[in-house]
């Protein structure tokens, strides 16, 4: 309930934020109306959406290899850019990027309408239960539209300097870890996490101990995939002592991985691999004043690359 309401509240600072007239906020999804029912623990707040398709998560499971291709995610990654440059220009910050967060939009409401036809036709399966019923959920049609950035339940605004944790695990960036300060400049570092899971169809940090998640393996695999962290940034964390020396030396008590970042690249090669590279080290940046804002990464030469070949 407590997402819901922050999300009503972000939407409705967005409304006389200073900046209206941007491409962006065409690709962050809104909210059409809202109402609360009763439930067992007092009354549930409601949001109501446009349709939308699957998420880019549910998308990349669909596909054959499940992974993107690397020409379709630049454009959908474009897309994200622009929707985050529209909330960074507004102090939003959304702290919630993810796969499961971006989705397909809907150009055509027919496969809604089928979905529809179909539920009159022959109800979904449902278990009833003394206090309520369970219905299956039925499988969320394709759609042919621009990807549109959901779920500002988790989001802040009205700062450009925040604290306090906020992330999922896997994406978190350095300083939430750390516990210093952060900025939208999260976002950017979720950007480039979430490349991984779209291109590569796999989690660019494990950040898992005997199973568990665990804050000091996945520092120790943010050293070995992007080096160790300036000391200019240590210092600005109470806690970095618990995993580094004052020289800015490993000290945690897991080993720090072998792999390094080019060895995990596996479905791109020659210049298309450098360029990858070229993009996910600048969004994944230990200092965050040095990972560029949505409006610069944008144009990034990896991004940029399909429309070269457009004009070639």
């Amino acid at each position: 309930m407590q997402q819901s309401k922050n999300e009503m509240a972000v939407l409705d600072y967005l409304k006389s934020s200073p900046v209206q007239k941007h491409p962006g906020k065409a690709f962050v999804r809104e909210i059409l109306d809202s109402f609360e029912i009763p439930g067992p623990k007092g009354l549930h707040t409601c949001l109501v959406y446009k349709p939308l398709g699957m998420t880019f998560t549910e998308l990349r499971n669909r596909m054959p290899q499940g992974r993107f291709e690397p020409r379709m995610l630049q454009g959908a990654l474009q897309i994200l850019l622009i929707s985050l440059d529209y909330l960074h220009k507004n102090t939003v910050v959304h702290t919630d990027i993810s796969p499961n967060n971006l989705l397909c939009g809907a150009n055509d409401m027919a496969p809604f309408q089928q979905l529809e036809k179909s539920e009159q036709a022959q109800a979904s399966t449902r278990k009833v239960l003394g206090d309520r019923t369970i219905y299956l959920s039925r499988q969320t049609p394709k759609t042919d539209g621009d990807p549109v950035l959901a779920d500002l339940g988790s989001a802040r605004f009205g700062q450009e300097q925040y604290e306090g944790d906020i992330m999922p695990l896997v994406y978190r960036a350095p300083e939430v870890i750390l516990s210093i300060g952060w900025s939208s400049k999260v976002d950017i570092w979720s950007v480039g996490v979430m490349v991984w899971d779209l291109l590569e169809g796999k989690r660019l940090f494990l950040n898992k101990k005997d199973g568990v998640n665990d804050d000091e393996q996945h520092l120790a695999e943010m050293v070995a995939l992007i080096g160790p962290p300036p000391l200019e940034f240590l210092r600005r964390s109470e806690r970095f002592a618990r995993y580094f020396s004052e020289s800015g030396k490993w000290l945690g008590s897991v080993a720090v991985p072998t792999t390094s970042l080019e060895e995990r690249v596996t479905q791109l090669e020659g210049q298309d691999k450098a360029l990858l590279l070229s993009f996910v080290r600048r969004a994944l940046r230990w200092l965050p004043e040095e990972r560029p804002p949505a409006d610069e990464i944008v144009y990034d030469d990896w991004l940029m690359q399909r429309y070269s070949e457009l004009n070639a």
